[in-house]
């Protein structure tokens, strides 16, 4: 129920945003591939929600957050390897910092 409730005011205050802030193009903007990576990005954070509090449900928050930022880790990886983008020193210290915090307090 929790989930639902935060989920509802994360969709009135977006669609507020997305009609104070909308471009003139509005929908028609939008291709289908856009609107596939939206729809999956969608499902991969409703599905990553329950997940998460399901994790904290069953697991200390301590050790639960930060596995949950292991996902910054993955949206790197995938910057680079699915959109191209350019795997700098400073995402891959950063990342590998990410790791390495989330292995040593999994190790605690």
């Amino acid at each position: 129920m929790a989930t639902a409730i935060r989920t509802l005011v994360v969709v009135i205050f977006t669609w507020v945003l997305a009609f104070l802030t909308r471009p003139q193009a509005g929908w028609q903007a939008l291709s289908t591939r856009t609107w596939l990576f939206l729809a999956l990005s969608g499902v991969a954070t409703g599905l990553s929600w329950l997940c998460y509090f399901h994790a904290l449900e069953v697991g200390p928050a301590s050790r639960v957050a930060p596995v949950d930022k292991l996902s910054v880790v993955l949206v790197i990886l995938m910057g680079a390897l699915v959109l191209g983008e350019k795997l700098t020193l400073a995402k891959s210290v950063g990342g590998l910092l990410i790791v390495a915090g989330s292995a040593v307090i999994a190790l605690e």
